[in-house]
């Protein structure tokens, strides 16, 4: 996916930050410009170089055997630590990095400057390029902002790429579905579906779009046009497993349905009754369906038989989110935690590791940097998103949003988006090499 959003948005920056309207740099200086790491370096040409010192390092950036672009292996949503062949090692190794340690060395310190500026998210910084804090929306050598798309008025509460499409679909509270072409970064197209989108999902060339009391299904090869009735209240969370369509909803239950080839349609197959308040986080691994809810709990079903099988009770708040990594189970909390959860010889899931956050967690999701190294970016209430090495939660960057993140999604070609709660999307981009370990 190829947006070129730079005559579109009046933004020079995005071009300069990846190096394609930057005159090349005298080769004997050596030095990484400061201002272009913040993203707001406006000389040129600039003597100072607009692109990372290469690695000393021998280490591929080729995906895991068998993975998707998008990061994911054809059995199922088990998001794969392409390191480890599928053995992620004892539970010890998890956390070890917290406060500074990485593998292959320790992350330099940050300068005592690299400080955003609180006025500059704000859009009310007066001082300009001589205030002493940082004008960033993010802290990190690993990525860089492309564009912002704008055009919601809500908060953006999915994001959906499905396959063989070149555009990419939106969903927010605003009641609309937004299309934007991939190669221009321009809104398209607008659906306006008359309630809140709770959330918004892709499998194969299918989208489907949680409003309240019913799923909007549309094949975008097809154009087919389905509404699944059934749903009292908000759907908050859907997921797909085992050929069927499973969706959370604000009364507590998860509703079932399978796809039927013939006739290109879905039919109800269950309702699975457990949540005493709405279901508002599902992932489907290893023949497993898991769902967080409002009741702090999560739960565990088996997907051959429909019936749950555990329920976890560790979190003291709203289970947000869910996320299978390897063979284990990621779930976060207003309670501001992350808790790892590993099958044991009975086969039942137990807490090996519990990551505190300063705020509440809103959303997980996993993916894989320019190396191929597994990487987790974690969503907090306090408008930022932190990104984290696995298994060692060693931080690695920092985002920056006007209000809530609450949609995070993976691109093709190491792109990824996110939604916050104005309705803001940004595109971003893994940077394919970074600043040497020290």
């Amino acid at each position: 996916m190829d947006i070129e959003a730079v005559e579109r948005y009046g933004n020079r920056r995005i071009q300069n930050r990846i190096g394609s309207s930057q005159a090349a740099p005298d080769r004997g200086n050596s030095k990484v410009c400061f201002h272009w790491r913040a993203g707001r370096c406006s000389r040129f040409p600039c003597p100072f170089l607009h692109s990372e010192l290469p690695q000393h390092s021998d280490g591929g950036a080729k995906r895991a055997a068998g993975a998707d672009e998008r990061g994911f292996r054809p059995q199922g949503f088990v998001w794969r630590n392409s390191h480890t062949n599928g053995n992620s090692g004892p539970p010890s190794r998890w956390g070890k990095g917290r406060g500074g340690g990485a593998a292959g060395g320790v992350r330099p310190q940050r300068k005592a400057l690299d400080k955003i500026c609180n006025y500059f998210i704000s859009g009310t910084c007066s001082y300009g390029e001589s205030c002493k804090f940082l004008h960033s929306w993010f802290l990190s050598d690993s990525i860089s902002l492309l564009t912002p798309l704008n055009g919601h008025q809500k908060d953006v509460t999915g994001i959906a790429l499905p396959t063989g499409s070149d555009k990419l679909y939106t969903g927010s509270k605003d009641e609309t579905v937004r299309v934007w072409d991939c190669q221009t970064g321009q809104c398209i197209g607008v659906v306006n579906l008359g309630g809140e989108v709770g959330c918004m999902i892709s499998e194969g060339p299918w989208i489907f779009v949680g409003v309240p009391n019913a799923i909007k299904a549309w094949n975008t090869q097809t154009t087919t046009d389905l509404s699944l009735s059934g749903p009292t209240g908000q759907v908050y969370a859907m997921s797909v497993g085992n050929e069927m369509l499973f969706a959370g909803t604000q009364d507590g239950r998860i509703l079932a349905w399978r796809f039927r080839a013939v006739g290109d349609c879905f039919e109800p197959a269950a309702s699975l009754v457990g949540h005493r308040l709405p279901v508002v986080s599902m992932v489907v691994g290893a023949m497993r369906l898991y769902s967080g809810s409002m009741d702090h709990t999560v739960r565990v079903w088996d997907l051959s038989t429909l019936q749950c099988i555990q329920t976890l009770t560790d979190h003291t708040a709203v289970v947000m989110s869910v996320l299978c990594w390897d063979q284990f189970l990621l779930s976060c909390s207003l309670d501001k935690t992350i808790k790892v959860w590993v099958a044991t010889e009975s086969g039942n899931l137990e807490v090996t590791y519990t990551h505190q956050e300063e705020h509440g967690v809103l959303a997980l999701c996993g993916m894989h940097d320019a190396q191929a190294k597994p990487v987790l970016f974690c969503s907090c209430n306090d408008n930022t998103v932190r990104l984290y090495d696995l298994p060692s939660f060693n931080e690695r960057g920092k985002i920056f949003a006007k209000e809530e993140v609450r949609a995070i999604q993976i691109g093709p070609g190491g792109l990824f988006f996110t939604g916050d709660g104005t309705g803001e999307l940004r595109v971003w981009k893994w940077l394919t090499s970074e600043v040497p370990a020290a």
